[in-house]
Formats: structure tokens, C-alpha cells, sequence
């Protein structure tokens, strides 16, 4: 199989989100990086693509040109990967889409819930793919959880609780020259949400990927304890989903001690099931009445239907860049099924990566979670985030 041409928009040196991408897009040598516009600054691009072995003549000092140039190409990009901050998303996606070039994306999918339905509508038309880097649902003990509960082994679905703990935005570390802080407490540039936007939409997503249950509305309470900040960096809300299920997440920035404490528990009539991204490849197993079993990534009870999501064995820790590697390797899958002449759809039906729904969705929850916490923890559904904007 020849290598999938790829392009980058942003990432250039010193972006820790597309060394990310650029490491999962090599880990099985399914890519070719060879073009990008990796800064909105034209000598910190050519410089950085010349670290990355691009050539001169496809290193671009802005996408719209990059879309252009390389979409009437012999040897053009197939894909493109979007690391930019939030507020470059939407017109990113959509000039690259509209030249016939499937997009990746780190999420959220747009800055806004107006900018997310209008992408969806460009997407669904393009014929192109957009794939959402929601990385935590690659994960392969990911994969079995979702698994387990669609194979009704958790029994009728009662509770999920979530949460996301991180300490780094303690102090007001986007005045102290963290650029990754600089950004994401910038409206302008992160949107409307902060700490909600940056890893409340990830707690979300994964409630929402491993239960495949839909969330119907929350309750939410948003905090800015750092002085000055202008977005969130604590979040609470209670969530109520579809099949009478209930939830609770709670995410932070300011949390001492906590580093990247992403962790979920699902509960059902016959069972329960816990995992922690900070011990990815152990799955927690509570059967009704039976001891706790404790399944792990490649082992003797974990499914076969997921081993080609694992590259070590069993024993061996994979996690975080092999979560994105993932979806890298099976968006490579599904744009060779679409090279051989299979429709879009029907590619993407074999593998369950997040695309515009997901990202629909994820702008819908902000929206619903930032309009409830301004009415005092008002119960506010996501069907009608679109009336709030």
C-alpha cells in the first residue's frame, strides 16, 4: 500500500500537539508528511518545514493557499491534519474540504456551535472525510469497555460518572509565557469555554463513546478560580441521558497533585465497569455478585476484535500517542476503501471513529453546559443548544 500523502496546518516548532500528530501518523507507516503551512508566521513555517524534511516549494505560508496548490497537484496531499488553535478550525476545514482534501482535526471540532453545524453540512457534502482526534476512544481497553456494554454484560445502563483532573492551570500560568496556556484562557482563540472546552469535552466523549447512550441535558456549575482568567477552569454538572441513565462529571485545571486524571465508571443492573487513562491497559470488571476481575490491553481476556489496535504485548504500557496512532491507522483504512471505490459511509461504518456527529455534539454540550451554569444550573438540553446561541 503506498504511503497517504499528508499535510499539516500549524504545529510548527515548539507546538506540542502536532509533534503528536506527526509521531501517531508515523508509528505504522501508513503517512508521508510532505506539505504544510505549519505558522501563521512565514519564517517560523519554512523553518520548521525544513526541519520536517518538507521541501521548499510545499511549505506554504497560509492554508488557503496550501489547499489551493496542493489540490491541483499530480502528487497533492490526500489528507490533511488541523493542530491549530480552536478559532483556526472551522475555515481550515472547510477550505480543505471544499478542495477535495480529507481532513483530521483536533477537537473541539470548531469554536462555536454556529461554525459546527455549518462544517457538518460542508462535510457531509464534500464526500471527503473528517475524522476527530478524539484520542481516549482509540485506546484498545477503550475499545473492549465500549464492547462490553453493547454486548449487555453491564446489564441495563444506571450510572456513568466522569472526570478529568489536571493541575497545570494552578496558578495563572498564561501569564507566565506557557503559550499552550496563553491560547486556551483566550476566548478569541479557545472560544466561549476553557477548562470545559479543553478536557470537559473529552470526559464527554468518552462517557458518550464507551455507553453509546445520548446525552439528553445537564446541569452545570462553572468556577474561575485563578484571578483574572477569563474562561473556566473547574467544572461540575450532573448529566441525564437517554434510557433513564444518569451521570456526574466533574472536570479541572486547578487540581494539585493531579496531572492527566482522566478516569470513568459505568453501572448497570448486572454489572460495572472502571478504568483510568493513567493505567490505560487495566479494565476494572464488577459482575453482579461475582469478584472483580481485572482485564488487561493484549491479555487473556481481552478480545480478539480489537488486537490490531495493540502493537507490544500484553504487559508492555501503551497509551496516550498510540491512542491517536489508532485513529491515524484506521482513518489510513478507510481512505484506502475510498481509493479503491467504496463509498464514504460505508468505509466509515467498519470502525467507530468520531467524525461531525461527534463534533456536533461536543459544541452542543458546551453550549448547553455554558447557558446552564449562567442560570444558576438550569436543566438545559443539548437538542436545543442551537436556540441559545
Amino acid at each position: 500500500m503506498n504511503k497517504i500523502k499528508l499535510g499539516m496546518v500549524g504545529g510548527g516548532s515548539g507546538a506540542f500537539i502536532g509533534g503528536v500528530h506527526r509521531i501517531a501518523a508515523r508509528i505504522d507507516d501508513k503517512f508521508e508528511l510532505v506539505a504544510g503551512a505549519l505558522s501563521s508566521d512565514p519564517t517560523r513555517a519554512h523553518e520548521s518545514a525544513r526541519h520536517l524534511g518538507i521541501e521548499v516549494q510545499r511549505s506554504y505560508s497560509d492554508f488557503k493557499t496550501m489547499a489551493q496548490q496542493e489540490s491541483q497537484r499530480d502528487d497533492g496531499i490526500e489528507a490533511v491534519s488541523i493542530v491549530t488553535p480552536n478559532h483556526m478550525h472551522f475555515p481550515i476545514a472547510k477550505a480543505f474540504l471544499e478542495a477535495g482534501i480529507h481532513v483530521i482535526c483536533d477537537k473541539p471540532m470548531t469554536l462555536n456551535l454556529a461554525e459546527a453545524i455549518e462544517l457538518k453540512k460542508i462535510a457531509d457534502q464534500s464526500n471527503k472525510l473528517f475524522i476527530l482526534t478524539h484520542n481516549y476512544s482509540a485506546y484498545p481497553i477503550v475499545r473492549q469497555a465500549r464492547q462490553m456494554v453493547q454486548d449487555g454484560l453491564l446489564g441495563q445502563l444506571r450510572l456513568i460518572q466522569v472526570e478529568y483532573v489536571q493541575d497545570w492551570m494552578t496558578d495563572a500560568a498564561e501569564h507566565s509565557g506557557n503559550k499552550q496556556a496563553e491560547w486556551r484562557t483566550d476566548p478569541s482563540r479557545s472560544g466561549a469555554a476553557g477548562c470545559l472546552g479543553d478536557i470537559g469535552t473529552h470526559a464527554f466523549n468518552l462517557a458518550r463513546f464507551i455507553s453509546d447512550v445520548k446525552l439528553d441535558k445537564v446541569s452545570a456549575d462553572l468556577s474561575t478560580f485563578v484571578e483574572g482568567r477569563m474562561l473556566d477552569d473547574n467544572v461540575h454538572a450532573l448529566l441525564r441521558f437517554e434510557q433513564g441513565v444518569k451521570g456526574m462529571m466533574w472536570t479541572t485545571q486547578v487540581a494539585p497533585g493531579h496531572e492527566n486524571g482522566l478516569k470513568i465508571r459505568v453501572f448497570g443492573s448486572e454489572g460495572g465497569i472502571e478504568w483510568q487513562q493513567e493505567n490505560p491497559n487495566h479494565l476494572l470488571y464488577h459482575p453482579h455478585a461475582n469478584p472483580t476481575q481485572i482485564i488487561t490491553r493484549a491479555g487473556y481476556s481481552f478480545s480478539d476484535q480489537h488486537a490490531y489496535l495493540t502493537r507490544t504485548p500484553a504487559g508492555h504500557p501503551e497509551g496516550y500517542l498510540e491512542g491517536f496512532a489508532n485513529l491515524y491507522l484506521e482513518t489510513a483504512q478507510v481512505i484506502q476503501k475510498v481509493k479503491q471505490g467504496q463509498a464514504v459511509n460505508s468505509a466509515l461504518a467498519e470502525f467507530p471513529l468520531p467524525g461531525t456527529q461527534e463534533g456536533l455534539e461536543g459544541l452542543q454540550f458546551i453550549t448547553a453546559m455554558l447557558h446552564s451554569s449562567q442560570h444558576d444550573g438550569q436543566w438545559t438540553q443539548l437538542e436545543n443548544a442551537h436556540e441559545l446561541t
